[in-house]
């Protein structure tokens, strides 16, 4: 168990071990129903080691759905600073832009619930899904090249989707540091071939509804019209594509860390000068895996729109299927922070956390900009997700970051061992959700015990202050990877 000392709402800090010294505190996000779970939690011990990397800034920092993760915890937040501080592979994640995109439309619970198996389905007919399942995609691959530089704007140029998707993205759905040439043949072979699928394990599409409005203007701005609307989340992320750029780059790490004498705690944080060549080729191809990433979620979008199309035998135009926003939860990004009262430019580590920027700054979109972008969150097949906005106490304390869904408390064998395939799917059906899953077992993996509460992880980041309440949804179908 952790000594952690309460230093705020919501809030609180690992004490500091006199043979552990750290570079900057520890703090933690949560509150006290979900922190008694936390200080058990060895994912605690990675917001010690993160601490203890150079030139990290502020603080190392734990959203309340922290657990346990390949270096870095997942729910894990640090900045570092642009000359002397580093850049990991451990602080994205394997699977580079993991993310949640929210679609709107203007269809009813009443239009969509007797038609919901027949949607489902078609959705699972028309998005591959599960371990190694290939795309459906008809390009050769010096046009698949594209979709690492150009990312969304190039998917769109091929077909799928709308222009003004774009500014529903965040970044517009391409980062522009990317570049094609620090990325192995190894990743294109990986990846190329999954551009369009949903993969495995937390992956999922979801049809839902707008289940409660916590602010109605807000909620308009964003789309979100009235309780009932019907909505489609997708989680996804960079596949194997993004899983070999990581790997790559931990082994180049790994070896470069004698050069430039960084000592970690944990060989999982193999970590370089972020200005080093070894920093910026990584920076620049993860950027590239991002882009693959959104572009990966553009194309299961297409692919929802014309499934609606087909079996409610409609235009998505007419259905006013526009994208709500697109959030990366497995990111590192170059932003402008005050620190210490100066404004300077850092390098921000989310891996498993949401930017949450509020009003005002400019890299939110024409559309957003005055609001503050929708914060998405989601939760498991059978409970609810949620959509947030940030504040400017977030911008103050975590970098502008918040929360990216439950997190899990159990593993998935021991999931698989507790839960039957059988119990989950009737349990969901006695909610009413229809749910199609590519294999049994990831109905036993994904159970929603073996997640934290979501309810409870919103509202920690709510009562921390980082992120307000817009609207929460309640899933009536689920398909699952």
């Amino acid at each position: 168990m952790f000594d952690l000392e309460k230093i705020g709402d919501c809030k609180f800090q690992i004490s500091p071990k006199q043979n552990e010294p750290t570079r900057v505190p520890g703090i933690i996000y949560a509150n006290d129903e979900l922190i008694k779970g936390i200080q058990m939690d060895e994912a605690l011990n990675q917001v010690t080691n993160v601490a203890r990397l150079p030139g990290i800034l502020e603080a190392s920092l734990a959203m309340p759905d922290i657990h346990l993760g390949y270096g870095f915890p997942i729910g894990g937040v640090a900045a570092f600073d642009l000359e002397e501080g580093v850049i990991s592979p451990g602080g994205v994640g394997f699977d580079v832009n993991c993310g949640v995109r929210l679609i709107k439309t203007n269809l009813s619970e009443r239009d969509v619930r007797p038609r919901i198996k027949e949607l489902v389905n078609e959705m699972f007919e028309k998005v591959p899904s599960g371990v190694g399942r290939e795309s459906k995609l008809n390009l050769n691959v010096g046009r698949m090249e594209n979709f690492i530089t150009e990312g969304v704007k190039f998917a769109i140029s091929e077909g799928y989707g709308w222009q003004r998707d774009l500014e529903r993205i965040e970044e517009a759905g391409v980062l522009k540091f990317s570049d094609r040439s620090k990325i192995s043949q190894k990743a294109r072979s990986r990846g190329f071939n999954q551009l369009g699928t949903l993969g495995a394990g937390n992956h999922f599409l979801e049809v839902q509804l707008v289940d409660k409005i916590y602010d109605v203007a807000l909620a308009r701005k964003f789309g979100l019209n009235f309780e009932g609307q019907i909505t489609i989340m997708v989680h996804t992320g960079s596949r194997g594509f993004g899983h070999q750029v990581a790997t790559d780059y931990l082994e180049v790490m790994q070896d470069a860390m004698k050069k430039y004498n960084i000592s970690v705690p944990d060989k999982q944080l193999a970590s370089v000068p972020f200005k080093s060549d070894e920093g910026q080729d990584y920076f620049a191809a993860m950027g590239g895996a991002a882009n693959f990433g959104f572009s990966n979620r553009q194309i299961v979008t297409h692919r929802i729109r014309e499934s609606f199309g087909s079996v409610l035998n409609q235009d998505p135009e007419s259905l006013e299927m526009d994208i709500v926003y697109d959030v990366c939860h497995n990111i590192a990004k170059v932003e402008e922070h005050t620190i210490e009262g100066t404004r300077r430019k850092v390098v921000v580590h989310r891996k498993g956390a949401t930017r949450a920027f509020p009003a005002g700054r400019t890299e939110i979109s024409n559309l957003y900009r005055d609001y503050g972008h929708p914060v998405i969150i989601p939760g498991t097949m059978g409970t609810a997700s949620y959509v947030l906005v940030g504040t400017q106490k977030a911008l103050d304390e975590t970098f502008g970051s918040t929360c990216h869904g439950s997190g899990r408390v159990m593993s998935r064998s021991r999931a698989v061992k507790q839960y039957s395939t059988q119990a989950v799917k009737s349990d969901l059906e006695g909610q009413g959700i229809y749910v199609k899953a590519a294999t049994k077992y990831v109905l036993q993996e994904e159970a929603p015990k073996a997640y934290k509460d979501v309810d409870q992880v919103v509202k920690s980041v709510e009562c921390a202050g980082l992120s307000k309440l817009v609207a929460r949804l309640r899933p009536i179908g689920v398909m699952k990877g």
